[in-house]
């Protein structure tokens, strides 16, 4: 049987002037039983609808600060460095991935982008913006959970992993600020941010804050997720 294909959206270094990808995003998925490929930062509609027809589901990953102009706000100084070809590529991507109904997983800022894009709002940062003594952005080792998360009810997370609450690692300073309408939380940390969303009129649209593609090898919840969007992959979509 063919794999999925999963198109994760690549990760931009402008010092190296180059692309590129962390093994754990695409190591979870293929053994998760998926085949990964790097997308490109096409700029034509076209490109982008062909690119998106490729693909069984894609993987919104983590990287960059996302531009505040996407929700309608002015950088603060504490906003890291912004990606404007990687926004533009990765709403272009979210829409088209929409309107097919294709499956949809973020990690990240791949929750940040996907609340920000569908109209919800983020904190640029959490130091400044939401003092906690949760600790949001821990030191290496990146697979050590550092702190926890209650599931909500009732929820395809909950429904999937089957606990009220388990810990997790966390490496951010942005997080989901205001909830876009169309999406709904499935967690949330011990003061309050929102730790885990889903679209609940498509087929599959899960985003996370933590890392399973760090975690996945020793974590069995995370092994869980990259399992389910896989899964979602296998079904069939709409054409368009």
């Amino acid at each position: 049987m063919q794999k999925p294909v999963i198109g994760l959206i690549a990760l931009v270094d402008e010092e190296k002037d180059s692309y590129w990808m962390l093994p754990g995003y695409m190591n979870g998925i293929i053994e998760a039983g998926g085949f990964p490929i790097v997308l490109p930062f096409a700029e034509s509609q076209d490109d982008i609808a062909q690119t998106v027809a490729m693909c069984d589901g894609i993987l919104f990953t983590g990287g960059h600060d996302i531009s505040p102009k996407i929700y309608g706000q002015e950088p603060i100084a504490e906003c890291g460095k912004l990606c404007e070809i990687r926004d533009r590529f990765e709403q272009a991507v979210l829409m088209q991935a929409l309107k097919s109904d294709k499956a949809i997983f973020g990690i990240c800022r791949g929750i940040q982008f996907i609340n920000a894009a569908l109209g919800g709002t983020l904190y640029q940062d959490l130091p400044t913006q939401h003092k906690s003594s949760v600790n949001h952005c821990q030191s290496p080792p990146y697979d050590k959970p550092i702190h926890s998360v209650k599931l909500v009810k009732d929820t395809p997370l909950y429904n999937l992993l089957k606990c009220d609450s388990f810990n997790v690692n966390s490496y951010h300073h942005q997080a989901v600020r205001e909830l876009a309408p169309c999406l709904k939380a499935a967690a949330y940390s011990e003061d309050g941010l929102t730790e885990a969303l889903y679209m609940p009129n498509k087929s599959y649209v899960w985003a996370v804050q933590w890392h399973p593609e760090f975690s996945y090898k020793t974590d069995n919840n995370s092994k869980m997720l990259f399992s389910s969007f896989i899964n979602a992959s296998k079904k069939p979509r709409a054409q368009t």
